[in-house]
């Protein structure tokens, strides 16, 4: 393949160009490539023809493929046994996601793996809670005995808890009532829903899930800032970075509430690095 380094920067195949920055430049299609493998087309043609120069050529008996997701040139040698005449035409192509919406398609679904842990958790939560008040009376006596245990190991006499940590928080539980405790489970059961709505929406890539990720979010920082406040920890500091930077993303590069354009330039965007005009633009010359 001849041209490519005389190519302008927006026609480079990634992975080619000399990185501008201290940090190269980060290509979700490499990775992607990495997982999935290569999207060729024409391996199992019979003849190329000029009109499929994008995305296959045939220089001196070898074929040189293109990757259609990241630009790669592959030379694989003409099929043994063809099942077709010629590659498919464009419109048979289904042509893989690139460019910005391939690095949305990563981030949300990086997303939606952290919403789909908090659904898991506060569900479990959930269910313990429920079993907690249904079985308070049988559960409150193995706990007392387990203290007295402890207290006696220690010396002590008194059945009432003198300890923090664990026991300390225990013993707070079992006075709530039974409708304290069905409130708490049927706040976590809900929150969990929308951790999982918002999970299945964003693996999805649904604009909705966008918006519904954005309010959940943004409506807990307050929370969050307030319990660092009181104390702080490592995974409440992890934890508040990670819903800043969820919050910020969602912004500004999703475009939500019309910041920066709203809906019609993220389309617009995404339309730049998808479809066959962004393929052609990054075609290097025979």
């Amino acid at each position: 393949m001849t041209g490519i380094a005389n190519e302008p920067a927006s026609r480079i195949p990634p992975g080619i160009e000399k990185p501008k920055r201290f940090r190269p430049t980060f290509h979700y299609e490499l990775i992607a490539c990495g997982l999935r493998g290569h999207e060729l087309i024409g391996m199992d043609a019979a003849e190329i023809r000029a009109a499929d120069a994008p995305f296959v050529r045939e220089i001196a008996g070898t074929r040189w493929h293109r990757c259609l997701r990241c630009d790669s040139w592959l030379p694989l040698p003409p099929p043994a046994d063809p099942s077709r005449p010629y590659p498919p035409d464009r419109e048979h192509i289904a042509l893989p996601l690139r460019g910005k919406a391939l690095r949305d398609l990563f981030v949300l679904r990086l997303i939606a793996v952290d919403r789909a842990l908090h659904f898991v958790v506060l569900g479990i939560l959930a269910a313990a809670v429920f079993l907690f008040a249904a079985n308070r009376t049988a559960l409150q006596g193995t706990y007392l005995k387990v203290l007295q245990a402890l207290q006696g190991s220690l010396g002590g006499t008194s059945p009432e808890p003198q300890h923090g940590g664990i026991l300390g928080e225990l013993s707070k539980v079992f006075s709530y009532s039974n409708r304290r405790l069905i409130v708490t489970g049927l706040a976590l059961s809900a929150y969990a829903v929308v951790e999982g709505a918002e999970a299945v929406g964003l693996w999805l890539t649904q604009r909705w899930a966008e918006y519904l990720t954005l309010l959940a979010t943004a409506a807990l920082l307050p929370l969050e800032i307030y319990e660092l406040a009181v104390r702080v920890s490592p995974l409440k500091i992890i934890a508040l970075i990670v819903n800043v930077a969820v919050v910020v993303y969602l912004l500004y590069a999703k475009r939500l509430f019309g910041l920066r354009g709203g809906a019609a330039a993220e389309h617009a965007a995404r339309a730049l690095d998808s479809g066959w005009e962004a393929l052609d633009r990054a075609t290097p010359l025979p």
